[in-house]
């Protein structure tokens, strides 16, 4: 699943590719994704001019003229693109959106579980749906002061935690296991249980791996693709995630695994305590 290194490279693509163009007709093949789809053939979109291209969290916001934004989600296997109209539709691609300068953007899922809505824009800037979003992790509000509150009297693991889109918003599976053994931390500690020099660890260690991730494009174990086809590079970085049972990269230990929240989570049980 698309996380927010993956999110925010394909926003920016997408700012370039979507930015000042008018949306000159929709087109909906399938009824439904995780929401359903047909709503786009009646919202009013054709005129209207995209005027930039947000992100929050995991989310994406492609703000158009009359103070409405297209929200979209990416899901398991959400996957964007803007091309010519010549090109040939794909047997997964759901929607598309013709604009001004002959290109489409156009939205493929083969596991349907993406999301693409109109919204009105609140008066803080964003669609209602997202109010309950917590701070974003790149943002100067997400502290270790800010992560030890959270975190304090709850038995919940840490690594739970740091993916509680209501306290931090945009970290998942991926980027927590790599935070967490960057800072030496077990992915099963009771979020209660954490120091403050460990809190401010964690959030120093995230928000450099997120940047670092940002800059490679992301991360592509499966699914994601750019909206230009190609795949995420800081795969070739991970330390930890997905290395059940390998030599851990810092002392040898051989890496375990263990599910939390539904989610495997490697860790070294050496290295993170």
């Amino acid at each position: 699943m698309p996380e927010l290194p993956e999110a925010e490279t394909i926003g920016r693509a997408l700012k370039s590719a979507l930015t000042g163009k008018t949306i000159t007709g929709v087109e909906v093949f399938t009824p439904a994704m995780r929401t359903p789809l047909t709503p786009l053939k009646d919202a009013g979109l054709t005129g209207l001019k995209f005027t930039g291209v947000r992100r929050r969290g995991r989310y994406l916001l492609a703000d158009l003229s009359d103070e409405r934004a297209l929200l979209m989600h990416f899901g398991m296997s959400g996957v964007v693109r803007v091309e010519p109209a010549s090109v040939a539709k794909r047997k997964h691609e759901h929607v598309f959106i013709h604009l001004s300068d002959g290109m489409v953007f156009r939205f493929e899922c083969t596991r349907r579980f993406s999301m693409l809505e109109v919204h009105t824009l609140q008066s803080d800037g964003f669609p209602a749906v997202l109010a309950d979003l917590g701070v974003e992790p790149l943002s100067e509000d997400f502290t270790g002061e800010y992560f030890l509150r959270c975190c304090s009297n709850r038995a919940t693991p840490v690594k739970n935690l740091l993916m509680d889109n209501k306290i931090v918003t945009g970290i998942g599976n991926i980027y927590a296991a790599e935070t967490l053994f960057a800072s030496g931390v077990s992915p099963l500690r009771p979020g209660k249980m954490l120091t403050s020099s460990e809190a401010s660890e964690i959030v120093k260690n995230a928000r450099e791996i997120l940047q670092r991730a940002i800059a490679d494009g992301g991360t592509t174990i499966s699914d994601f693709r750019h909206v230009d086809g190609s795949e995420g590079k800081f795969v070739q970085n991970l330390q930890i995630y997905g290395k059940d049972n390998e030599k851990c990269p810092r002392c040898g230990t051989v890496i375990q695994s263990v599910r939390l929240g539904g989610r495997a989570s490697c860790y070294c049980p050496e290295c993170q305590k």
